[in-house]
């Protein structure tokens, strides 16, 4: 017999360490494909997805059941994806004006998003509140509903970000024609 997810993450939260494999055998494919779109770089998207995993244990302690687990577990993820871009700028700003060594790693990663398509990099142009909407839509195949609830807004905000969405590709497309 199959346990559904909220039973899982119920037992999880309390300490059941065979709950809790469960639950990662049955979502860390999907949280590393949701993190590899959110972040547009493979090794950012391991990263990403083992910082989740790891506070996983704790953050399920606040779990409710109120959405499904899945609604939650995407709302985790991109809490955590809000604060790695943080960090991310806070560091670049950091390290802006650190030398050759910068100047390099700069140069690797524009090579990086030279070799990814447009749509990616239209994507990940994108504000991250607009990309976030997009990706839990499009690739995630999510209810505008259930975006809003991941994201903490409005069904309203949530068509409205979409709406961005297309107005951006639309504006980036003819500017490269």
């Amino acid at each position: 017999m199959t346990t559904d997810d909220d039973a899982l993450a119920r037992a999880a939260a309390g300490g059941d360490r065979d709950a809790f494999a469960a639950l990662l055998g049955r979502h860390y494919d999907r949280l590393f494909a949701f993190a590899l779109r959110l972040t547009g770089h493979r090794a950012e998207a391991e990263d990403l997805t083992q910082d989740i995993c790891l506070a996983l244990p704790a953050k399920l302690r606040g779990f409710r059941g109120d959405a499904r687990f899945t609604t939650w577990l995407y709302r985790v993820a991109v809490n955590a994806a809000h604060d790695r871009r943080r960090r991310a700028a806070t560091h670049a700003k950091a390290a802006d004006g650190w030398g050759d060594w910068e100047v390099a790693r700069r140069a690797a990663d524009a090579e990086t998003q030279d070799a990814t398509g447009w749509l990616a990099q239209a994507m990940t142009a994108l504000k991250p509140d607009l990309r976030d909407t997009a990706i839990l839509l499009l690739a995630e195949e999510l209810t505008q509903a259930e975006a809003a609830l991941v994201l903490g807004i409005s069904e309203g905000t949530v068509a409205w970000r979409m709406s961005e969405v297309k107005k951006a590709l639309r504006a980036r497309a003819a500017e490269e024609l």
